[in-house]
């Protein structure tokens, strides 16, 4: 029952890491990501449709990405999106491939994406801390209804708080690299 709980905790844990990690290659640095323009939907036959599922975007180099959209009426419809999206691109259609440079970072750009990301780590330490406190509630109805001795609700009360630390660590990790990416000129 015990194990129950730490192992979903654990699950639990490592899924706000990973949506944490996932978040943060959306933010922007210097260099061109594909993951960049995930979040952008475009209006395929009256559906908000993914970018991906409509386009092959690609790295053309390292402050370019090129989109090769499937059906060329869409061309239009996927350089709005993007333009209109809060990502501060400019896209240029040539045919049916669509080239977005990306503009150097200014100074005052960074800082604040530095700051977007430390919200987003924040965000993910609060999920981390929420799961915790759920399993340390669960726990504490084990006791309460003399499922589980005082050790053993204390001993587990500890290990998930081992397992709360490892997770922030980690996302204290994935911070700090996004800082330095950012900061790169």
């Amino acid at each position: 029952m015990i194990n129950d709980i730490k192992k979903s905790a654990q699950e639990r844990m490592q899924k706000s890491v990973a949506a944490l990690g996932s978040q943060l290659s959306k933010i922007r640095t210097g260099r061109a990501h594909p993951a960049l323009l995930d979040g952008i939907t475009v209006s395929y036959y009256g559906a908000d449709t993914p970018l991906n599922q409509v386009a092959n975007v690609t790295v053309e180099d390292s402050r370019t990405l090129a989109i090769s959209v499937f059906d060329k009426s869409l061309a239009q419809a996927v350089e709005k999106a993007i333009m209109t999206s809060d990502l501060g691109l400019n896209p240029a259609a040539a045919g049916t491939v669509i080239r977005v440079p990306l503009p150097p970072l200014t100074e005052e750009r960074r800082k604040d994406l530095i700051k977007v990301v430390r919200g987003e780590v924040e965000s993910g330490r609060v999920a981390v801390r929420n799961i915790r406190r759920d399993a340390n509630s669960e726990i504490k109805a084990l006791l309460k209804d003399k499922d589980i001795s005082e050790d053993e609700a204390h001993q587990s009360e500890d290990e998930i708080q081992k397992l709360t630390d490892k997770y922030i660590k980690e996302m204290d990790a994935q911070l700090s690299a996004k800082e330095e990416e950012l900061m790169e000129i």
